[in-house]
């Protein structure tokens, strides 16, 4: 499957992304046209459940170009994060030689490091795809590795190369669209920001929120939509350990439908508070009578939508 061209306008990407059912605004809009066009990664930063690793999702489809996942943790390495020897076929290729004899072991040394017995991690694949077509590297949530890994990152973001003792630099033929994440756990080093266009994502206002859910929860009813946007605003205001993201507010809808709701009220609030808040702190806040008091405002509030 050929790939698309990148968007020729911020209007174009605009396009893009609703076509792939994500609802943006226009300075995402300009961030993503941006990083496209002048083939610069794309650091997206913000609270869980905004919609940041679902931008690489929708250029992967709507580019059709491969998605390549590094999903980041404490303690990643290059093993897992860049490449690694295929020692169990070595150790075979090496016994195979000293069987045949006649083989010095300088120049056996020399054949096992080659790119056939290299396994690929998700940065080596993002740099050098096997069907020669770069794809889109979703590096997400970096703050959850440590430094070190970070300051690796620099010679793969700055010059779109690995360098393998063995073999030496491995440079992509063509740049693969990157977009990295991070949840703000801890703060990601200057030096990683200064090679990236930054962005951050924030929850959507009401008016984009809904659209949100009217694409994504089409079955829900329009005054059901409104009253859960509404809801989902309130939260948002109130002083929480984690307010609830966009996937959970589209979480809530589906269980809304699930239990074939068609309007909010007092005590199905309160059983399904689970699928909003995660913490207990903040599930202690929302007794009987402030979820009723919500569930007032969000039904006054929702008509105003």
């Amino acid at each position: 499957m050929k790939p698309s061209a990148h968007p020729a306008t911020v209007d174009a990407t605009l396009e893009l992304l609703e076509r792939q059912d994500y609802i943006a605004d226009r300075r995402l809009a300009t961030a993503v046209f941006l990083s496209l066009n002048m083939a610069r990664p794309l650091f997206l930063e913000g609270e869980a459940g905004v919609g940041k690793t679902e931008i690489a999702k929708v250029l992967a489809t709507g580019l059709r170009r491969r998605l390549v996942r590094l999903q980041c943790y404490e303690g990643l390495d290059t093993a897992a994060a860049v490449y690694e020897w295929n020692y169990p076929r070595q150790m075979i290729e090496i016994r195979l030689a000293e069987a045949a004899g006649g083989v010095e072991r300088s120049e056996l040394a020399h054949d096992i490091f080659t790119t056939r017995f290299l396994l690929k991690r998700p940065l080596l694949q993002a740099l050098a795809p096997e069907d020669g077509v770069a794809p889109v590297l979703l590096i997400d949530e970096l703050d959850r590795t440590d430094e070190p890994f970070e300051a690796y990152l620099l010679e793969v973001l700055s010059e779109y190369q690995v360098t393998i003792p063995e073999l030496g630099p491995i440079r992509a033929q063509q740049p693969p669209i990157v977009v990295i994440t991070s949840n703000r756990t801890r703060e990601i080093h200057d030096a990683i920001k200064r090679r990236c266009l930054y962005h951050w994502v924030d929850y959507p206002d009401a008016r984009r929120e809904l659209a949100i859910v009217r694409r994504k929860c089409p079955r829900a009813a329009e005054s059901l939509a409104r009253e859960i946007v509404a809801f989902t605003q309130r939260l948002r205001s109130m002083d929480l350990f984690k307010a609830p993201g966009i996937a959970e507010t589209l979480d809530w809808a589906e269980a809304l439908l699930a239990l074939d709701r068609i309007a909010l009220d007092p005590q199905t609030v309160a059983d399904t508070l689970g699928v909003l808040l995660k913490y207990q702190d903040d599930l202690a806040q929302l007794g009987p009578d402030v979820a009723a008091t919500l569930v007032v405002e969000a039904k006054a509030e929702g008509i105003r939508l």
